[in-house]
C-alpha cells in the first residue's frame, strides 16, 4: 500500500530525471498562496495522463518533513519564488491513492477503515512525543497538531474513484462524501486539501 504520512521525493525525483519533463513546479506558487485560508481545498479533475499524478508527487516531494527536497527543486521555476524556502518540507504530508484503497478494502468502509488503521500506526512512530487520546482517527491528527504544531497537507489522487466503482449506489456515495467533509472541512490540523480524480466536476448527492 505504500507510505502514507511523509512519503518523501523519491518518486518525483525518478519523474525529473526522465527523459521527457516539464516545469509544473509554479503550482506550488498557488498552493502556497491559499495554505491555511478559506481557498485551501483544491480539487483538479482531468482526463487520464494530464500529469495529475506527477503533481501529486511534486507537492509530497515539496511540502513532506520526511525529506530534504531543496537541491531536488533548485534548478526549477519555484525556486525562484519568495515563498519557496517558507513551507518547503515544513509539513506532514499525507498522501493516499483512493483508488489503491478502495481496491483492497472493496467497499467504502472497509477502505476507510484499513486508510485509517494504518495512517495512525504511521503517525504514531513519526510523532513518538505525542501523546494520542486514541478516541478516534480524527482525534490522532489533532493530538498531533496541537502537541507539535505542524499541520497536515492532504494530497489525495483519484479521489473520485467511489463514484466510478459504485456509479448507482447512494449509499457508498454519501458515507464516502460525509467522511470527507468531516475529515477535512473546518479541520484545524488541515493546512491544505489537493484531490485530483478525472471526472467532471458535479454536484453529487
Amino acid at each position: 500500500m505504500g507510505v502514507y504520512l511523509n512519503p518523501g521525493n523519491r518518486e518525483f525525483y525518478q519523474a525529473v530525471r526522465s527523459k521527457i519533463y516539464v516545469d509544473k513546479t509554479m503550482l506550488i506558487a498557488h498552493t502556497n498562496s491559499v495554505l491555511d485560508t478559506e481557498q485551501k481545498y483544491i480539487s483538479v479533475s482531468r482526463p487520464r495522463r494530464f500529469g495529475k499524478s506527477i503533481a501529486v508527487n511534486m507537492l509530497a516531494a515539496y511540502y513532506g518533513r520526511g525529506c530534504d527536497s531543496r537541491e531536488l527543486f533548485s534548478n526549477f521555476k519555484i525556486a525562484k519564488s519568495p515563498t519557496f524556502e517558507d513551507h518547503l518540507n515544513k509539513y506532514n504530508v499525507i498522501r493516499i491513492n483512493m483508488r489503491n484503497a478502495l481496491t483492497r478494502g472493496k467497499t467504502v468502509e472497509g477502505m476507510i477503515a484499513i486508510l485509517e488503521k494504518m495512517i495512525a500506526m504511521e503517525l504514531k512512530k513519526e510523532c513518538r512525543t505525542v501523546e494520542f487520546s486514541g478516541i478516534d482517527f480524527m482525534s490522532y491528527l489533532e493530538d498531533a497538531f496541537t502537541q507539535t504544531g505542524i499541520p497536515f497537507v492532504f494530497i489525495i489522487d483519484e479521489w473520485d474513484c467511489v463514484f466510478r466503482v459504485f456509479p448507482r449506489d447512494t449509499n457508498e456515495q454519501t458515507q464516502y462524501l460525509d467522511y470527507l467533509r468531516f475529515l477535512l472541512k473546518d479541520q484545524s490540523y488541515v493546512a491544505l486539501a489537493y484531490m485530483t480524480g478525472i471526472l467532471p466536476i458535479k454536484n453529487f448527492p
